[in-house]
């Protein structure tokens, strides 16, 4: 379980960089809901990871604590994140397009 919080906290790392070089390269992908997006995927930073080391702390019988309950959680606050970017960048194609 520990390794599954070191695996899930890099790669969600490696997504706040990649959303960070996507806001320097496409100004127009911050607008409105970049707070939204900022808390989701800072959340989910918590919380994925933090289910998987919760629930490697005790083991019952080979299952996981009750600490991997947060695991769903994270997965949908970066699920939102997620969604939220793709339809920036749609918008902003479209208007490129439009213009």
């Amino acid at each position: 379980m520990w390794t599954l919080a070191h695996a899930h906290g890099t790669l969600l790392s490696l997504i706040h960089i990649i959303y960070g070089l996507c806001l320097w390269a496409m100004p127009g992908l911050g607008g409105r809901r970049q707070w939204l997006v900022s808390s989701c995927l800072v959340g989910a930073t918590i919380a994925l990871p933090g289910g998987f080391f919760l629930g490697g702390i005790a083991l019952y019988a080979g299952d996981p604590g009750v600490g991997v309950a947060l695991v769903p959680l994270g997965a949908s606050l970066l699920l939102i994140a997620i969604l939220f970017v793709a339809r920036a960048v749609a918008i902003t194609r479209y208007n490129r397009r439009s213009t």
